[in-house]
């Protein structure tokens, strides 16, 4: 309970247990519309109700966690995960849909915001090294088991695989929700004194409460950059699977992508989190964010070609947006601090929520109406390219103070 490479390893389990949730949804669009006749946008508005779900509740779900640990509330993820995730094999209306789909976003939200919270508590000094192991999780665990969702979709329908897929994911994020705790005061203290993060790592060496953190300009620079760098990565998450029919890319060639770019997804967060602690948070993300558009582009123009360069480009397309889930946290950490870590991160995490409209529904309308994908394309390459030149202004400025309130300021003096 007090290792904390067992916390580390823990969180990692129930990370990977949600993953299926967002990066193999994908696999079910098609047997959906199929079953169903509804329309695409139909369908993918559920995507978008589960990701603002998942990102939108999590200020509360942060504080509360902060608050009485993650232990109760990772349980209570898993029954979420699982009875949503699962009752999604039951839905015959699109109220259905969205409504079971909502509930696994909860539970993921629980699961996400605990797991990143516990890595940045419990590893000050390898901040960004155990965020990007804790997202990678999420990032590459639905490789393990997209092969086998695509094998029970095919054989016996996509609403065994919800089932199935469901209780065991439930299952599992309340087994090992059993050993989470968070550090003790001691521990974080003689694990924060370590001088680990060397060279041109950025830090306050102050404690923001979410209040704080609010009253200043770099939370919302860094939530804009958020929404827009999340856009693009979510565009491909939500759509590969319609956008390879419309391009002619066999389900072989699909099912062989998803799961090489969830193992893409993943490694980037590690190694993006990696580099960060040596060459600073800001000049990775300018660096990862400039290529991500680059390679939305490359999915556009090269992954049509074949099914080879439709895996090729989404590997890379993954592997360059995967670290904001490593850079963000761990940005975040440097610049509050951790000891409100849960609750500060959930705010900014938020802003995922607002890229899944643009990346989920909004883009499956404009494939509607355009009868293409790349007005989604280029305006989520677009976004990326802003959020690398916004990385180096931020770069640019000072670090993030506290606000005195004035009545305070004013009662110190008389005094």
């Amino acid at each position: 309970m007090k290792n904390r490479w067992a916390q580390l390893a823990a969180s990692l389990l129930a990370m990977i247990m949600i993953a299926n949730q967002q990066y193999a949804w994908t696999l079910f669009v098609e047997p959906i519309r199929q079953s169903t006749g509804w329309r695409l946008s139909d369908i993918q508005w559920g995507f978008t109700l589960f990701i603002i779900f998942e990102t939108w509740v999590m200020p509360l779900e942060g504080w509360l966690i902060d608050s009485m640990g993650p232990r109760i509330f990772t349980t209570i993820a898993g029954v979420l995960c699982g009875f949503g995730w699962s009752s999604l094999a039951y839905a015959t209306v699109r109220w259905q849909l969205y409504t079971s789909y909502a509930i696994a976003g909860v539970g993921a939200a629980f699961v996400y915001s605990g797991s990143i919270a516990s890595a940045l508590k419990w590893f000050p000094d390898r901040r960004g090294l155990a965020a990007g192991v804790i997202a990678g999780g999420f990032g590459s665990g639905a490789a393990l088991f997209i092969p086998v969702i695509a094998a029970i979709i095919q054989s016996q329908g996509y609403r065994t695989a919800f089932l199935v897929t469901g209780i065991l994911q439930g299952v599992m994020i309340i087994a090992v929700a059993q050993i989470l705790r968070h550090p003790t005061p001691e521990f974080a203290a003689a694990h924060a004194a370590r001088p680990a993060v060397r060279h041109r790592v950025r830090r306050t060496g102050h404690q923001f409460t979410t209040a704080e953190m609010l009253r200043t300009q770099h939370f919302y620079l860094l939530y804009f950059m958020f929404m827009m760098m999340a856009t693009g990565g979510l565009l491909v998450t939500a759509q590969a699977g319609p956008v390879a029919i419309e391009w002619g890319i066999s389900r072989t060639a699909l099912t062989a992508a998803l799961a090489l770019d969830r193992i893409s997804n993943g490694v980037s967060r590690v190694a993006w989190g990696w580099v960060s602690d040596h060459i600073g948070r800001e000049t990775a993300m300018a660096v990862a964010f400039a290529l991500q558009a680059v390679c939305l582009l490359s999915v556009l123009y090269a992954g049509r070609w074949s099914g080879t360069m439709f895996t090729v480009t989404l590997i890379l397309t993954f592997f360059t947006y995967g670290e904001v889930f490593s850079l963000f946290p761990s940005l975040a950490g440097d610049y509050f601090g951790a000891e409100h870590a849960t609750s500060n991160y959930s705010f900014l995490y938020s802003a995922k929520g607002v890229a899944s409209i643009i990346g989920g529904g909004l883009a499956a309308l404009l494939f509607e109406k355009f009868g293409s994908w790349s007005a989604a394309f280029y305006g989520s390459a677009l976004m990326a390219l802003v959020s690398s030149v916004l990385a180096l202004a931020l770069k640019r400025l000072p670090l993030p103070t506290k606000v005195v309130p004035a009545q305070k300021t004013l009662y110190a003096s008389s005094r």
